[in-house]
């Protein structure tokens, strides 16, 4: 654009003479805007230049461009493009890039030799643009007359009497010439250059003492007194002085930054082979999806009580490491991963426990590699911070997993930046953590602090133990994640990307003489879960180790398995030939399962081997089972059936539970769920872009909302 007589007058003015592409270009870049969808262009504008939309605008505007925009906001009218370069020192090109910024989010309008931005802008941006102090006529009007003559008698200067403004214009006119600002600054002595020297880079204010005093450069005892005495520095109050912009922006050497970077710093990089990182990233996305259904099949089963205050208490959280060959943090990560993609949520029961959902059914009936990318899916674009479980909050209490504390409105945002400063990397390629900190510091440099450095962190470790990198690098599989697509397309998208690399389950163990069995690798999801029923697990990691015990197959005989059912499974898993000594385990705890049997009378025990019973009443122990012998074949006890079945457990025994038809009841109780489909899902903090069809829309509607104003 360029400046002539048709120039728009107002921003609503300049939006309304964009082209539709323009306009959708704003909406794309500041999508709070369409919500609700504007009735017009004026309102469009108005909408823009709020506070909240402003300051969320501004917050995700990288280093130079707000470089760009203190240069705007310092620079007297009318700023045209040649100025800013000129005040910043900055290439034509990445000037202008930052204009169009600027422009394309409605934070800059008007011709290229008139650039001017809404007044809501100036006020974010505060009173100290650039680390700089006011205009030097702004803050020599604020002094009394009889100091504002002083100021003219050290510099040389005849004030004259009743006009104040004419004094003022004096005195800024010889901080405002380059060459009389030159010399004055050269007679100065190297305490009172070095004082300046130290409000140069910002902020531009300093206490002292009696700021308002007056002061003479004849009497002048201090180097901040002599500064004062010449209208170098100008008091704002008794304690607080000032630096003129003027005076700040020569001792910059005219720049408005000094240190003008256009583009983020490059981290240090450690070269990985591509292939290797692939392979580690697939073992963790492997990995990942494992531990996810072991937690939520170990919760089916023994769900832990929702804290009074919501989420999941710290005995439950310290359990989970040794089940999920993980530390506290990790297992944290994977319960919150699991929440974010509603596999779990709040039970319905009075006693409110954490279930698995119905949905944690539909998504283990998947391939690994699906399930794997709606875990990662959910991770991205969560608010919640797993990394935040564990810590304490401002009243000092624990931070529980699952939780409602770990809401963080940018966590999104921030775990997006990050990984972007690594796909923005070659292929095996890992940047220092201190790198990828600078760039994020670089890229929005209004949303630093120690929090956003330690989502830094954490979006780095728990993307290593989420699969999507590997030995620091990100996976290839990983970046169609992060290439602008959103729900089901990106989650379509990473399946068919990661599936290649996933490590193949394994369909067989090696089952040993000592009652073990050893899986080289992570098995088949339905043979786990069967491993998982007749025996122990020892130990966990690439190779997991399994132990067989008398408890641990009375537990499968309890769920409905026969000794033909594990010999059969046994047989047909093992790649060595099955152990004598665990057949004969199978088979002695096959043998005396069922033999002894408790039914309800209160309670009754009945068996057809009187000599079991007999060794039942002669055990000193039993004392407290209140058993009578009804028949040769018969106990009744006073005691309830199924604590009776603990009870002879306990003593030795091998008793099973009899319905009131004589059969076995099975003792493995189902699966539970809860009700709901989907676990609540915290809302993103930032908008999504919006699709291209919905921006044609309301590009539409403005256009039409104009039209019918103008009618």
């Amino acid at each position: 654009m360029t400046g002539n007589d048709s120039a728009p007058r107002s921003l609503a003015d300049d939006l309304r003479g964009r082209a539709d592409d323009e306009l959708a270009a704003l909406l794309r870049a500041r999508p709070d805007l369409l919500v609700p969808v504007p009735a017009d262009v004026s309102q469009l504008a108005s909408r823009a230049t709020t506070r909240a939309s402003a300051v969320r605008a501004l917050d995700r505007l990288d280093r130079f461009t707000l470089q760009v925009l203190d240069a705007l906001v310092i620079l007297p009218a009318p700023v045209g493009r040649p100025d800013v370069q000129d005040a910043l020192g900055a290439p034509a090109a990445a000037v202008d890039g930052a204009l169009a910024t600027l422009r394309t989010q409605a934070l800059l309008w008007g011709p290229d030799d008139d650039l001017r931005l809404p007044r809501i802008v100036h006020e974010i941006v505060g009173p100290h643009p650039a680390g700089l102090g006011p205009p030097a006529r702004q803050a020599l009007l604020a002094l009394s007359p009889s100091r504002l003559a002083s100021i003219l008698d050290g510099l040389g200067l005849s004030p004259s009497a009743g006009d104040h403004a004419g004094n003022v214009d004096a005195v800024a006119g010889v901080l405002t010439d380059p060459g009389t600002l030159a010399a004055l600054l050269d007679e100065l002595t190297d305490d009172a250059r070095s004082a300046l020297a130290a409000l140069t880079p910002g902020p531009p204010t300093g206490r002292i003492d009696d700021a308002l005093r007056e002061v003479h450069r004849e009497t002048a005892r201090t180097p901040i007194d002599l500064l004062l005495a010449v209208g170098l520095l100008v008091p704002v109050d008794s304690t607080t002085v000032v630096l003129p912009r003027e005076v700040a922006l020569h001792l910059r050497g005219g720049r408005v930054h000094p240190d003008v970077q256009t583009a983020p710093p490059a981290p240090s990089v450690t070269e990985r082979s591509p292939d290797t990182v692939d392979r580690t990233a697939g073992a963790g996305a492997f990995d990942l999806t494992r531990k996810v259904e072991l937690l939520l099949d170990t919760w089916a089963a023994e769900p832990p009580p929702v804290l009074r205050t919501g989420g999941l208490g710290v005995r439950d959280l310290r359990r989970l490491p040794e089940l999920l060959d993980t530390d506290e943090a990790g297992a944290a990560l994977i319960a919150e991963v699991a929440y974010a993609a509603g596999l779990v949520a709040v039970g319905d029961d009075a006693d409110e426990v954490w279930l698995p959902t119905p949905e944690f059914d539909v998504w283990r009936r998947e391939d690994p590699a699906r399930r794997w990318a709606v875990l990662v899916q959910a991770w991205l674009t969560t608010s919640r911070v797993a990394g935040l479980a564990g810590s304490r909050d401002e009243k000092d209490r624990p931070i529980p997993p699952l939780g409602r504390d770990l809401e963080r409105p940018a966590a999104p945002e921030v775990r997006r930046l990050a990984l972007d400063e690594l796909a923005a990397l070659p292929a095996g390629w890992a940047p220092d953590l201190v790198g990828v900190l600078a760039a994020l510091q670089w890229r929005r440099p209004r949303r630093a602090g120690r929090f956003r450095d330690d989502l830094v962190r954490w979006t780095l470790r728990e993307a290593e133990q989420l699969g999507l990198t590997g030995m620091g690098a990100l996976a290839s599989f990983a970046r169609p994640l992060l290439e602008g697509r959103s729900g089901e397309r990106a989650v379509t998208a990473a399946t068919e990307a990661v599936r290649a690399s996933l490590p193949q389950p394994l369909d067989h163990v090696l089952l040993q003489a000592d009652l073990t069995a050893i899986a080289p690798g992570p098995l088949r999801a339905d043979l786990e879960r069967e491993l998982g029923l007749l025996s122990d697990v020892e130990s966990r990691g690439g190779a997991s180790v399994h132990r067989f015990t008398a408890g641990s197959l009375r537990r499968a005989l309890d769920a409905g398995r026969t000794a033909s059912d594990v010999h059969a499974f046994l047989a047909a898993i093992s790649r060595t030939p099955v152990p004598q000594p665990l057949t004969y385990l199978v088979d002695d705890v096959a043998r005396t399962h069922g033999q002894l049997r408790v039914g309800a009378a209160s309670a009754f025990v009945r068996c057809d081997d009187e000599t079991v019973l007999a060794a039942i009443m002669a055990d000193p122990r039993s004392s407290s089972l209140g058993l009578r012998r009804l028949a040769p074949t018969v106990l009744a006890s006073s005691i309830a059936a199924n604590t009776l079945v603990d009870r002879l457990r306990q003593l030795g025994f091998s008793p099973v539970p009899e319905a009131a038809d004589g059969s076995i009841v099975i003792g493995r109780a189902e699966p539970r769920r809860a009700t709901t489909r989907f676990a609540p899902r915290p809302a993103p903090a930032e908008l999504s872009t919006p699709d291209e069809a919905l921006l044609g829309a309301a590009v539409r509607a403005l256009r039409a909302g104009d039209r019918s104003r103008a009618e």
